[in-house]
């Protein structure tokens, strides 16, 4: 059971007269306890400015981590209560003991009937780099409140060192879909608006090496007013300037032209946005069951995922292993491994279009290219 939500705090704001150099300071608070924007006590040059910084605040970090942040806090505070303890202020030692029950399979509490510190029947241990990233979303959570969690204090490294030598597992890597994988996958789908707007979305997911999220956030022309990711820019003849909005600022993202019209992003792109009749908003859209009517709501990203492996599955893509394990191989992380892998062209080029800081996050995402072609034994003279 989760916690109820909790109520907005109130604050008592200064007087319409208070010096204009204490504003700062009462956003600070503001913001740090969670409150709601100020209403009738405050002075409308002030109200003005909280909701500014709010807005400002919300927008530092992504909508889906945002949502993976306020789950990690609930799912905390709820294991405190089943056990007893306090979720505030931050005790490292409690903490500790939070990950070790995530790790261990325990962090839902102790059920009735189950000792305590027992696996509950159907409950799975959560990954090292899940249990980290609750890390995060705790330490978020903490900072929001004025409290700030010190994770290098020896009760949480201490276990946390410990989790990660007895259960941190290789990386486990989706299947990358190569090029003649993804035209296998787009012959699958139907010549309809639904399979329209899927082939635009496959190719130029691919194309560009984009992720999900960044898929279903662009727009159809620039606006900024927008909650998406970024929008693209038809070049008739040449390809499609996509540019995106990353964690470090802006960036832009070259799709050209294919080498025929079936396989082409930019022409699947102009088919999509001519016969949906989409002139400004989201890029890819749902639509309705009647598969004629394009509704105005932005796709979920899940749909990629869903897209990628049911095309996948469909084209008898990987049909040399089992169809359990095939169904488990593909998400729309494919798309992204396969440009890098399928891409025959020097690295830093590939680089620049994942947008990665290093080459070496780029190898990660080549699933099938040539590790000994640099050959440092022979290069030393052996």
């Amino acid at each position: 059971m989760e916690d109820p939500p909790s109520k907005p705090t109130k604050i008592d704001l200064p007087p319409a007269d208070h010096p204009d150099g204490d504003l700062p300071d009462i956003v600070d608070l503001v913001l740090e306890m969670g409150a709601s924007p100020p209403t009738r006590w405050a002075p409308a040059r002030l109200e003005a400015l909280v909701e500014t910084a709010t807005a400002s605040a919300k927008a530092a970090s992504s909508e889906n981590t945002q949502i993976a942040y306020a789950k990690d806090w609930r799912h905390f505070s709820a294991w405190c209560r089943r056990n007893g303890f306090e979720p505030l202020p931050p005790e490292v030692q409690i903490i500790g003991l939070y990950i070790s029950a995530c790790a261990s399979g325990t962090a839902s509490g102790t059920a009735s009937g189950t000792a305590a510190g027992e696996p509950q029947r159907g409950l799975l241990p959560l990954s090292v780099a899940t249990i980290e990233r609750r890390l995060s979303g705790l330490a978020w959570n903490f900072a929001q409140r004025g409290l700030p969690m010190d994770r290098s204090d020896r009760h949480i490294a201490t276990v946390l060192a410990g989790i990660r030598r007895k259960h941190a597992k290789p990386p486990g890597q989706k299947e990358a879909v190569l090029g003649d994988d993804l035209l296998a996958m787009i012959a699958t789908l139907r010549h309809d608006l639904r399979g329209l707007r899927d082939r635009a979305i496959l190719l130029l997911g691919f194309a560009g090496g984009l992720r999900r999220s960044e898929i279903v956030g662009l727009d159809v022309v620039r606006d900024d007013n927008s909650d998406g990711a970024g929008w693209i820019e038809i070049f008739a003849d040449k390809g499609v300037l996509v540019t995106l909005r990353g964690k470090t600022g802006w960036r832009e993202v070259e799709v050209g032209r294919g080498s025929s019209d079936f396989s082409c992003p930019l022409v699947a792109l102009e088919t999509w946005i001519r016969l949906g009749r989409i002139g400004r908003g989201p890029l890819f859209r749902r639509i309705f069951r009647d598969n004629k009517t394009v509704d105005v709501e932005r796709l979920s990203d899940k749909h990629v995922a869903r897209l990628v492996k049911q095309t996948a599955l469909a084209a008898g893509v990987r049909a040399d292993l089992p169809e359990g394990e095939r169904a488990l191989l593909f998400s729309g992380h494919s798309l992204r491994a396969g440009l890098a892998s399928s891409a025959g062209i020097e690295e830093r080029y590939v680089q620049k279009q994942l947008g990665h800081a290093s080459a070496e996050m780029t190898r990660k995402y080549q699933r099938r290219r040539d590790r000994f072609r640099t050959n440092l034994t022979k290069a030393s003279g052996l």
